[in-house]
């Protein structure tokens, strides 16, 4: 009987504590209101900051990688103009040849040759002669060789850029410091509603706290993944194009050097149009990933800007 009573009385003491624990925790959590606007300003001042830092960094990557879809794009345009001019070189090699072939068979076959010789005059006449075509091929060929060097040089310019793209995209990123920034803010914002609450039940002014409450509560809706997520993108996105910028720029070193620039044989000139062709689809495609990094870029900016107005507008309040 006497344990009966003692559990008996437990259970009250327990439902006692159910129902005044609301207002226990209540009575925790709130706090005096000028207490609040305080606290409410060390969480959230300074987080506008931190964003713009997000976004001056996310603007200059966009700058930085715009440039290697640039030097890429370039470098598209120089490898097809090269692959134009060894067409050219290739077509007045053989009209050399015809002209060679026609000069040792004019003492043999006269009238045949002079027929041939006439084709060639109403075809090329402006290229006739055996030196003047000498001296054309030459010319393309040095022509040729600058518009390799310069594909190498303007693929390596992009390798460059794209490095410094994922840099920067892999740095520039919702951190866990920036993380607790907002957290705290938050926590502090609902602390002052409750303040605002009290202080309203007291009879005092809260239009001011509560425009503030209004404002800076937004934090609760933003959403920082995008952040992140576009700034990856833009890093995996850059390392594509710096992987295929490499593979670019040391395929098109390659294809200019002398030794595969000089060999006459099929087999030579076969591999030196596959190593000129290969050069500028990695051109191509380096130039397309530094495109897509600089959309990633422009999506970060634009999430980051979401955000930051909800801070900016928080802080210009509490100041």
């Amino acid at each position: 009987m006497k344990q009966l009573k003692c559990t008996l009385f437990y259970k009250v003491i327990l439902c006692v504590l159910c129902c005044f624990m609301p207002f226990l925790v209540f009575a925790v959590e709130t706090v005096d209101l000028d207490v609040a606007l305080q606290n409410t300003y060390r969480a959230c001042v300074g987080i506008d900051d931190d964003l713009a830092d997000l976004k001056k960094m996310a603007g200059i990557n966009t700058a930085v990688t715009a440039v290697g879809t640039a030097t890429g794009a370039a470098a598209v345009a120089t490898g097809i103009a090269k692959v134009q001019t060894d067409k050219e070189i290739e077509e007045f090699e053989i009209y050399l040849q015809k002209i060679e072939n026609a000069a040792r068979q004019q003492t043999e076959e006269p009238s045949v040759i002079n027929v041939k010789q006439e084709q060639i005059d109403a075809l090329f006449a402006k290229y006739y002669k055996e030196e003047v075509v000498d001296d054309k091929i030459e010319e393309l060929n040095k022509k040729s060789k600058k518009l390799g060097n310069w594909r190498t040089g303007l693929m390596a310019g992009t390798v460059a850029t794209n490095v410094t793209g994922a840099i920067i995209a892999g740095k520039n990123k919702v951190d866990s410091d920036l993380l607790t920034k907002i957290d705290v803010c938050k926590s502090s914002v609902a602390v002052l509603d409750s303040a605002i609450n009290q202080a309203r039940m007291n009879g005092e002014n809260v239009g001011e706290a509560q425009d503030i409450l209004n404002t800076c509560k937004e934090y609760n809706y933003v959403d920082l993944t995008p952040i992140s997520k576009h700034a990856k993108g833009a890093m995996i996105s850059s390392l594509v194009g710096t992987a295929t910028g490499v593979a670019g720029t040391v395929t098109s070193a390659v294809a200019n050097t002398d030794n595969v620039r000089d060999d006459d044989t099929d087999a030579g000139k076969q591999k030196e149009k596959n190593l000129n062709t290969s050069s500028n689809v990695l051109a191509g495609a380096s130039a397309a990933a530094s495109a897509t990094a600089v959309f990633f870029n422009a999506a970060q900016i634009s999430a980051i800007k979401k955000v930051s107005l909800v801070a900016q507008k928080c802080t210009e309040m509490l100041k």
